[in-house]
This record gives C-alpha cells, structure tokens and sequence, in this order.
C-alpha cells in the first residue's frame, strides 16, 4: 500500500489555472525528484500533499498513522530555546522515560518502595533501550555536525543564529524525528558541499520515504530513483536526474515524431479530398473526410511543447594571451582582521582553461574573485594578469544592478546604442515579455535577478568569465542552458560554485578553500576525479592510521607469543567471552520474567536482585575482558 496517494489534483488562485489533473502516489522507501520551472507550483503541490493548503478539486488520502514532515524553503523557527534545546524537544519522550527510569531506580533503593518499582523497571529500560534512548544524544551530535553546526553553534539560542542557520536547524529536527514521509522543499539552499554530501549519504539510507524540490542536479542525482515533472500536469520519469534528462529528450522526439507523421496523414488525405470531393471518387473522398473528422475529433495530437527558455549566447571576443592569471605568494584577507582568510600557492590559469573555487560559506571566495579583479588589495603577495583580457564579472549578490532602474534601463546602460525595440526583442530572450520590461529591479525575483544580470553580461565582449555563483535561483531549463553556454563559451572562466553538476561539466581545475588550514588546494582535473582523489585519500589516511595503531599495540605486546604466558592470556579470553554470552542470555530471562511480574512479592524482590548480581557480574566480566585484549 502507498503511503500517500492523491487524484485529479488542481490549483487556481482565481482566473490563473497553477496546474490541473495531477494523479500520484508516492511508495514506500520511495526516493522522488519534483522538477519543473519556477512558477509551476511545486511547493503549493507540497503544501497540498501536507494538508496545509487546500486543492481547487481532487484529493489526497493518506495512509493510517501517516506521519510527516515539512522543510520550507525558509525556515520560521524561532524560540527562545538553543539549538541544542531545540533538537531535544524531538525526544521529549525518551526524556521521560530517562526521567522515569531515574526515579524507579532510587525507589528500588527504598526497602518500602522496591517491590512496587521492580515490576515496571525492567520493561521500561527494555522500551528505552529499544527506543534509542542511550544514542539519541549521540545523534543528535551527528546530524548537527554533518549539516555545518560548530561545537559554538550548539548552545547559541535560535534568535541569534542566520535565517539559513535557522533552516538547517528545522532540517535537523526533522531528520532526527525518523518520519515516514519527508517533503523537502529547496534543501541544499544554505549548505555547503561537505554538508549537502553528508546529507546525501544520509537520505540513501534514510528508512522512510522522500520527495524532493530541488534545483541542486548533482544532489538529485545521487539521491533520487525517479523523478516527478511538473509541466504543469505530471509526468514520471525512472532513474536520477541525469536519466530523466535522456528519457525527457527521447519522450519529446518519440511524440514529435507521432505528430509529424499525424499531420503529414492529415495533409495527405485533405489534398485527396480536395481533388476529388467533386469528381468521380465523390464517394471515397466523402467517405475519407468523414473517417478523417472522426480521427480528428477523437485523436488528434497536440503539438509536443517544451519549457520556455532563455536564448542567448556567450561569445569570446578576442583572443586574450596565452597566460591568463598568474598569482606569487598570494594571501587572501583583510590587513584589521589581522591574519589573512587563507593562503594560495603559486596559481596559473591558462588561455581556455576553467577553474572551479570551491569551499564552505565564508570561507572568502568572493574575496579572493574581487582581490583577482583588483577591488580589493591582497593581503600580501601579488596577482598578474594577462594580456589583452577583457573581463566580465557575475557577483552573487549582483551589485552591478541598480534597484531603482528598470530592465529597459539596465540594458541600456550596458548597450547605450541599441533602440528600445532592441531592448524588448533582446529582453525576451531572457524570459521578459510585455509590461516586464518596465519593471524596476528592486521588484524582482533571485531568479529574474540572475537572468537580468546574465543579459548585461552576454551584452559585454569579454574572453575571462569570473562567475560567482550563476545558477543561483535559476530554475532547471535555465540551469542547463547556462551549462551548455558556458561548455561552447571559446574563452578562460573562473566558477565559484556550489553547483557540483555544473562544475563537474566544466572544470579542469579545482581551487579548494580550507579555512581550517587557511589554505587554497588545487587539483589538477575534474571534479569526478578530484572526489575519487579525496576518497582514495581518506581511506589511504584511514589505513594509515589503523597501521600506527597497531604498529603501537604490537610495540606495547610481549614479544614472545609463544609463551606460556601469552596462551594462558587468550585461554582466559575464551572463557570470559563463554561467561558473557551466558551471563547476557540469563539477564534476558530475568528481564522478561520482571516485564511479567509473579504475584509473590518474595520472588519480585529476589529477580531484582537476581538482575542486579548478574549486571554487576557482567560488568565485571566485560573489563576483565577488555584489560587482557588491550595487552
């Protein structure tokens, strides 16, 4: 049985029809990509599928004790509690019940009270147990580590941390609450690669089910087994994102092809008609046409239809020197900081290459883009430009735009020569149609913002990109025209991302920040060969590691493992291990006779202490054990 099915699902906010006639369901242990453009009502599907929001018609049925949980795109959790507090209150009660287990255990030390709390005190640490309740603070630990949290962060009350912060924290919450259905709306918006791959490896053995709205390609890909496009109706796809993108294109072909043919048959049995409606095969044209309306008005084939999207190139012009950047000694920062953000080796970009600059939040890559454009003087070391570059830079925050200008006047700043005719056509190769063109930029979206931004940009001859951030807000279609520009784009670029399809597509160097270290890494290659080189380097370290240990452990052994001391030692190991296994099987008995209690007090008071001599054996037993292995 499904966890969730809904049926003829349709939204409309008054005359504007969002979308219509959306029929899913979503399995169990289901892995599941919703994709479309911006616009399209993704998150109102979500809304809906959580009940927070009603359908204009259809339904949705849920499956008996149902239990799910919402991540919106920004987060509103604020309390006056910390962090820490906060992820808590997911195990409130396990906290009872460690509460609980605290009070039967001083009353079982109370002669007068041991009766009464031995007979629930056995099945009630077996339900603890059970429950996770000696790991759950380990845990949560875990997940706010993985997701980018400091040690500092955890004791900081939720009022004092970043709206992003705040949304990784609501992100936590639900992870750690184990739902059966998770709706994960834009989840990679505030994480950085580290925390976006540990949450990957997280979902893929995540027990319930997920459905996800993400513009992250690489995130989709490693963790969604079929993909939800809203077109605005819904169409299903088998595989990860990078499947969906072969089975859409043959999907479009297959059905181009079914109404090409269509209408070739149409033209054909019309130009028959037409011949010889008034001759003598009156009656076979006749009965043609009525064949032919027949076919028109039961199955005729609408013309397949594909997402708008933006048309422009990125052309090169000029052709810069062969050495494009070069950097001597170079330190990243500001002098009343005090140190610098990070250090960088002697770096060479060359004439077509690409180069990748990655790393956390606030690491300092878009100070180390604006040092290399000279805005900002390095803190010690230099930079070298080449020869006959003409450079165009995309900021993240696109400062180059002034919210007070319209479109038409952005454009015209860039291209003061091109006629307000111009200006509309070239405008709407970036999606800006009609009345759009008058509005004024401090109105717009993040996504029109970046696609503004791209128009200035495609209008500047450069051949040396410096891209921060590009895709950011962009939606799907976008995204994959951008790639595919910047793939055919003749001159150097310099990406700083956290698109890994992006810059897997691209790259052939990858510029690491460490702010750890405070050091800029470079790698020489993709960035598929630059995460094998990172896992192969990290199990190298691993073995590393488990050699010096035992190379410690043998140093610290007697030497002679032949002695009669040493064969005693691993004789007595045996033993203890034989003794364990007894002693754990005679506790489970104890305890399932304590979660079934006799009548006779007597016999009550006796298993308790039963259960108690053997715990205290067992301990025993297990740091005997633990002294000789470590010898």
């Amino acid at each position: 049985m499904s966890l969730l099915t809904a049926n003829a699902l349709a939204k409309s906010f008054g005359p504007v029809d969002i979308f219509s006639d959306v029929t899913l369901n979503i399995p169990h242990h289901a892995r599941i990509g919703l994709v479309g453009p911006n616009g399209v009502g993704k998150t109102t599907l979500l809304r809906i599928l959580l009940g927070v929001e009603e359908p204009s018609s259809g339904e949705v049925q849920y499956s008996r004790g149902l239990r799910m949980a919402y991540l919106p795109q920004e987060a509103r959790l604020l309390t006056g509690r910390t962090l820490w507090q906060e992820c808590l209150t997911v195990f409130d009660d396990l906290i009872q019940r460690q509460t609980e287990l605290a009070r039967l255990e001083s009353a079982m030390a109370d002669p007068e009270q041991a009766e009464s709390a031995l007979g629930s005190y056995g099945r009630l640490q077996e339900e603890f147990e059970r429950l996770g309740g000696y790991t759950f603070e380990t845990r949560i630990r875990q997940t706010l580590t993985g997701l980018g949290f400091s040690r500092s962060d955890i004791n900081r009350p939720l009022a004092h941390l970043s709206g992003g912060q705040r949304t990784r924290a609501l992100l936590a919450k639900l992870l750690l609450s184990n739902p059966d259905l998770l709706l994960l709306d834009e989840p990679t918006n505030h994480l950085d690669i580290s925390a976006v791959e540990w949450l990957e490896n997280y979902l893929k053995d995540w027990p319930g089910a997920v459905l996800i709205v993400s513009h992250d390609r690489y995130f989709l890909d490693q963790v969604v087994n079929t993909v939800w496009e809203m077109t605005p109706t819904m169409e299903t796809y088998h595989g990860n994102y990078s499947a969906y993108l072969v089975q859409r294109e043959e999907r479009y072909q297959r059905r181009l092809e079914e109404y090409q043919a269509q209408q070739e048959f149409i033209d054909k049995e019309e130009d028959y008609i037409r011949r010889n409606i008034a001759g003598q095969n009156t009656r076979q044209a006749q009965g043609r046409r009525t064949r032919l309306e027949r076919m028109l008005e039961e199955v005729r084939l609408a013309p397949p239809q594909q997402s708008r999207k933006m048309r422009f190139r990125l052309q090169a012009v000029g052709r810069s020197g062969d050495l494009v950047l070069r950097t001597e000694a170079l330190s990243i920062g500001y002098h009343d900081e005090g140190r610098p953000l990070f250090e960088a080796p002697d770096l060479v970009l060359k004439r077509g290459e690409c180069a990748a600059v990655i790393g956390p939040n606030g690491a300092g890559k878009t100070t180390f883009l604006k040092t290399l454009l000279e805005q900002i003087p390095p803190y010690s070391g230099e930079v070298r430009l080449g020869a006959s570059l003409q450079i165009g830079y995309f900021a993240q925050a696109h400062e180059g735009l002034r919210s007070e200008n319209t479109l038409m006047e952005e454009i015209n700043k860039v291209a003061p020569a091109m006629l307000p005719a111009g200006v509309r056509d070239y405008l709407a190769k970036f999606l800006f149609t009609g009345d759009d063109v008058f509005k004024e930029v401090k109105v717009l979206s993040g996504g029109e913002r970046g696609r503004l931004a791209l128009a200035c940009l495609a209008l500047q001859g450069t051949n040396l990109l410096l891209l921060d951030e590009p895709t950011n807000h962009l939606d799907l279609p976008s995204q994959e025209l951008l790639q595919a520009l910047l793939g055919d784009y003749q001159g150097t670029i310099l990406l700083v991302s956290h698109d890994r399809y992006l810059i897997d597509a691209l790259a052939t160097q990858i510029w690491e920040v460490e702010p750890a270290q405070r050091t800029l890494r470079v790698f020489d290659g993709t960035y598929s060969e630059y995460r094998a080189a990172r896992q192969a380097e990290a199990q190298q370290a691993a073995a590393e590691k488990t050699a010096v240990q035992t190379e410690k452990t043998d140093k610290e052994r007697p030497r002679s493992t032949n002695s009669s001391a040493e064969r005693k030692r691993k004789e007595r190991i045996r033993v203890i291990e034989a003794e364990i296994t007894a002693l754990e099987s005679q506790i489970v008995a104890v305890t399932r006779q304590l979660e079934k209690p006799p009548s006779d007090a007597g016999k009550v008071v006796q298993l308790g202490r039963d259960y108690q001599n053997l715990q205290h054996s067992l301990e025993t037993r297990l740091n005997e054990w633990t002294e000789l292995a470590e010898e």
